[in-house]
């Protein structure tokens, strides 16, 4: 191979120091400032988090919220035994007004029970199902005025459908019209006067707002497929887990067998799918209704439609084969290369083997992750619910006072009611007017930045101490026995005790560019509406220019945390090391890191795609020996999707020890290059495979 190191615009390649024998254990603590500015930032969330939890109201995300802004079903209130909120007319929910003003503009009241019958409030005053109407009226409602009154007041619905509860909330079922009087073919109701009118729009009204529902009722189904099944799931992720050891364990001992096998495996699964999307179809041959084209049939919330179209399953086969296609083609072109990513996975194996230990470093990582999720979303909720209740007055005509703020308990007497004799003063939303309340979107912004600092410092600190350990195990002339007794351990001691300023330092860094892309989709949200393509044109460039700015920082990130942890420098002095050491040997970088990648993703899809697989067999009842376990669904996706996802987090989680293993080994190997010649004084500190693979070796001391 072609030695790339020389002088120039990349810097000077690492002399020879003999003192240096692998990670400096006499070091200083770097980036002080930046460790200083972390601690106030803490304390300053520490803070936010306090005044949120002090002024707000987590049950107003829990509990649904009536007209006068009280909590539906919250223990120690009037409401207790009335958990569901019931809409006097659900078809003004699909008002544009909802989308505006995040409430819809009825009268809405806590309920008992959704109601079960078809009512009108005319007949139900004539008849002994009065009592059952008035469970539905606003509470303290007494029955002293007219009719037209009533309603114009919106102390009572006009009419009753049989409804059923969602998300505690009373939404009609559409499909049943008991107690409908049917003259003919139309469905009317008498007004009290002898009339009768049509409610067909009514019904029809009812049925566009059902249309906007059906978001909820697929996530009902879904969450009740969960129910059923999260048992089921919980076994796969487990079993994803010990396949993720297992194969760890194997690389350690057949690490080249293993690459090839897991090669061999994963396009053999990609051969079976194509031959499944082949075989079904095949089957769908001749079936009515499964030549429809996905364009016309248009888009569906029950995905199970598309399982019974040809067209589906050539896509499929299609998308599969071209899959098929390239890696194939990637194998026949770099299966030299692969031979020495072979070799850099069987140092890492070697390295995990005597750091096993390092195998159990990501669930500290997942646990102070799992920290730092939890405080964000406890803070944003608390953020979010710490607002007053907000009354706003609205009318289904024109009326010059509505939109206004008003107080529900002087608004029957105010002006604004003789104005708007129509008008409702109801809850709106929660809002307010104070300091506090107009630094919400502020504190909101600012929880979003800590989440991302902290959680970028927990992955940091992951990063450098795995890469202290496995540094540690590199620099070893002798291995093993010249590794130090807990290399895991005091790596992680280091990094916390002399390196928390350099990570903070970088996180920082990673934590704005990531805050300016969360900034610059909401902005791309607000904007979807307007008409100016210039804009959204210029809005695009910069969402792919910080979505390359972050890579580019992640990836220098990486290297720098692994400099830090072997010299101990601060961070802008170990990324441009780290980044002049990769330019100086790019094609080294290009060839071994890239292709290491590659392999580890692959190990990732025979994973995934084993369990992936199980699960389709097992949820679709496709098993004989377990038909009867499986539990019933409404979409066998669900699961499926849920225990493929699942395994692919966790199989990232142990393989992305391997790669930091591979990473720390491939900067310590070019080091090594740099630093070492092969002579007596200068030996090289690579395994006997790397050596033999670079034609490089080491003299033995001349006898005198």
């Amino acid at each position: 191979m072609v030695d790339e190191r020389k002088d120039g615009a990349y810097g000077t390649p690492q002399k020879y120091d003999p003192t240096f024998k692998g990670p400096i254990y006499n070091r200083g603590c770097t980036d002080v400032i930046c460790c200083v500015f972390l601690l106030l930032a803490i304390v300053g969330y520490v803070a936010v988090g306090i005044i949120a939890w002090t002024h707000g109201d987590p049950r107003k995300v829990i509990y649904p919220t009536d007209s006068r802004g009280e909590f539906c079903g919250q223990k120690g209130t009037k409401n207790e035994n009335k958990p569901f909120l019931f809409y006097f007319n659900i078809v003004k929910c699909a008002s544009p007004l909802v989308l505006l003003e995040f409430q819809c503009p009825t009268p809405q009241i806590c309920v008992e029970k959704c109601p079960d019958r078809y009512l009108t409030y005319l007949n139900a005053r004539r008849s002994q199902d009065f009592e059952y109407y008035k469970k539905f009226c606003v509470p303290g409602f007494q029955n002293n005025k007219g009719v037209a009154e009533v309603l114009r007041d919106g102390d009572c619905p006009a009419v009753l459908t049989p409804s059923k509860p969602l998300a505690r909330r009373c939404f009609p079922a559409i499909h049943s019209h008991k107690g409908v009087l049917m003259v003919g073919n139309e469905t009317t109701y008498e007004d009290g006067h002898g009339s009768r009118k049509n409610i067909t729009e009514l019904v029809e009204g009812a049925k566009k707002a059902n249309g906007v529902l059906e978001a909820r009722q697929l996530a009902m189904r879904i969450f009740e497929d969960y129910t059923v099944s999260w048992y089921w799931i919980i076994i796969g992720l487990a079993i994803a887990m010990v396949l993720s050891l297992l194969f760890i364990v194997l690389l350690r001992f057949l690490a080249g067998i293993m690459v090839w096998v897991m090669i061999v495996m994963v396009i053999l699964v990609l051969g079976y799918g194509i031959f499944h999307c082949y075989m079904e179809y095949a089957r769908l041959r001749g079936e009515a209704g499964s030549d429809i084209s996905l364009v016309d049939l248009g888009f569906h919330t029950d995905l199970r439609v598309y399982l019974h179209l040809r067209q589906t399953w050539m896509a499929f086969m299609i998308i599969l084969s071209v899959l098929e296609v390239i890696i194939i083609l990637l194998l026949i072109f770099l299966r030299k290369r692969i031979l020495i990513a072979i070799a850099l996975i069987k140092e890492a194996s070697r390295a995990v083997g005597y750091v096993m230990c390092s195998l159990l470093y990501p669930l500290v990582t997942f646990f102070l992750l799992c920290l730092c999720i939890a405080y964000w979303a406890s803070t944003a909720i608390f953020l979010s619910t710490s607002n007053e209740a907000v009354y706003k007055i609205f009318n289904d005509t024109a009326c010059s006072v509505a939109g206004k703020t008003c107080n529900p308990e002087t608004f029957p007497s105010s002006n604004e009611s003789r104005l708007c004799p129509g008008a409702h003063c109801q809850f709106a939303f929660y809002g307010g007017e104070s300091t506090y309340h107009r630094a919400l979107l502020g504190l909101q912004i600012f929880n979003a930045f800590m989440f991302f600092w902290l959680a970028n410092f927990v992955l940091a600190l992951g990063q450098v101490t795995l890469a202290g350990a496995f540094a540690s195990y590199y620099w070893a002339l002798n291995k093993p026995d010249n590794l130090p007794a807990f290399p895991l351990f005091s790596a992680f001691g280091r990094a916390l005790r002399y390196h928390t300023g350099s990570l903070a330092f970088g996180s920082l860094i990673l934590a704005i560019v990531q805050i300016i892309r969360v900034i610059l989709e909401y902005l791309d949200q607000r904007l979807k509406a307007a008409e100016n393509k210039f804009a959204k044109f210029l809005m695009t460039c910069l969402k792919c220019c910080f979505w390359c700015l972050e890579k580019f920082i992640r990836f220098l990130n990486r290297n720098a945390y692994i400099m830090i942890a072997i010299y101990g420098t601060n961070f802008c002095t170990s990324a441009r090391n780290a980044f002049f050491l990769l330019m100086r040997n790019i094609i080294r970088v290009a060839v071994l890191d890239k292709v290491t990648d590659f392999l580890f993703l692959l190990g990732k899809l025979l994973i995934v795609g084993s369990v992936g697989i199980l699960a389709f067999f097992f949820f679709t009842h496709r098993i004989r020996i377990v038909q009867d376990t499986a539990p019933p669904l409404n979409y066998y996706w669900v699961p499926i999707l849920t225990v493929i996802i699942g395994s692919y987090l966790i199989a990232h989680g142990f393989f992305s020890v391997y790669g930091m293993c591979v990473d720390t080994l491939f900067l310590c190997f070019l080091e090594d290059l740099e630093r070492n010649d092969g002579t007596a004084e200068r030996p090289y500190f690579m395994s006997l495979t790397l050596k033999k693979l670079l034609n490089k070796t080491n003299k033995k001391p001349v006898e005198s």
